[in-house]
């Protein structure tokens, strides 16, 4: 009888050992491995602030966003570019590092760019057949701007060749249906965005709530029953906007826009500071550096960011951060916050 009760003595011990040793351990691992994982996610964000400060981030710096029209042998305006002065405006841009990316990229904060380069907004008015016209087997046709465009990425790996066309009615020239939803579909399926310049390209200013809808929603209509496509952003002709800006923002079901962009004028800011104002995004005229443009062109303001470089975005080549110096945490915006990355 003893050596049953010994026994089952014993088997309990034995038991409550093995109970002991099953779930102790068991709960220090857990929390040792919390302990770990909060060390790894410290350890690698102080490894991605020292990259950013490697690489000067700021991705709290302004960003030229260029206004192009049209890219012809023989300018009539100060608007329009020859062949040669677009190709030299862009190589210019791939020489001092910037790398182009969409309106829409720019205003949803989507800008996935190598680290060390620069942002810069390609945007083309009134979709005019010197921006794209396709040849009889589907090609951009010579000198026109996407061909150049195409051309020059093709020469200086990582500039990519992407752009927002800002479209009216008179569609690159096209009025057959088939026609525009070849050339609109071209510019879709080879990744470029496509844009609201309202119908009639009329200026907004002064019209009624019900004028400024039926301008900006048909041609979002029209775009929308060739493409699918939705435009994000649109570019107010001749910068001017409506009574109330919203109405440019949102119209009933044909259109909900994420940012409205001006005429020319300075380098907007950056979509993660407080300074941007989706509503009234600057855009800069393509020009050299003579007459009425000796400040306000493009010649000027890109000599200005490569002299004042602390001013210009640089990316950290993280799209899930946003990286700057400490001192320009107070210029960072609420809504991205917890992707901040100050060094």
């Amino acid at each position: 009888m003893r050596l049953r009760i010994l026994s089952g003595l014993g088997l309990l011990a034995a038991a409550a050992s093995l109970t002991g040793c099953d779930s102790q351990p068991s709960t220090v691992k857990m929390a040792d491995t919390k302990v770990d994982a909060a060390a790894k996610l410290k350890a690698a964000k102080v490894a991605k602030a020292q990259f950013a400060a490697k690489v000067k981030a700021n991705e709290l710096g302004q960003i030229p966003v260029l206004m192009f029209h049209r890219v012809i042998d023989k300018p009539s305006t100060t608007d329009d570019r020859t062949p040669q002065q677009f190709r030299a405006d862009l190589e210019r841009l791939a020489r001092e590092g910037y790398v182009p990316i969409t309106a829409t990229e720019m205003v949803t904060g989507k800008i996935d760019i190598p680290a060390g380069k620069h942002p810069v907004v390609l945007t083309f008015d009134d979709s005019s057949p010197s921006q794209l016209t396709l040849n009889e087997v589907g090609v951009p046709a010579p000198n026109t701007a996407v061909a150049i465009l195409k051309d020059v990425a093709a020469k200086n790996p990582g500039f990519r060749p992407k752009a927002t066309f800002y479209v009216t009615r008179d569609m690159f020239g096209k009025t057959v249906r088939e026609e525009q939803a070849e050339t609109l579909g071209w510019l879709k399926e080879n990744g470029f965005d496509i844009g609201n310049h309202t119908r009639d390209h009329i200026n907004l200013r002064g019209r009624s709530h019900k004028e400024v809808e039926e301008q900006i929603g048909s041609i979002a209509k029209q775009i929308n029953s060739l493409t699918g496509i939705n435009p994000t952003t649109i570019a107010l002709p001749y910068g001017n906007a409506p009574t109330q800006r919203e109405w440019a923002m949102h119209g009933g079901k044909e259109y909900n826009h994420q940012g409205a962009f001006l005429a020319g004028y300075t380098p907007a800011a950056s979509p993660f500071s407080k300074a941007f104002d989706p509503v009234a995004i600057p855009r800069i005229k393509v020009m050299e550096k003579k007459g009425d443009c000796k400040q306000f062109c493009s010649e000027a303001w890109l000599d200005w960011l490569k002299s004042n470089p602390d001013m210009r975005y640089t990316s950290d080549g993280d799209v899930t951060t946003v990286a700057y110096p400490k001192f320009k945490t107070p210029y960072l915006r609420k809504t991205f916050a917890k992707w901040g990355l100050p060094y």
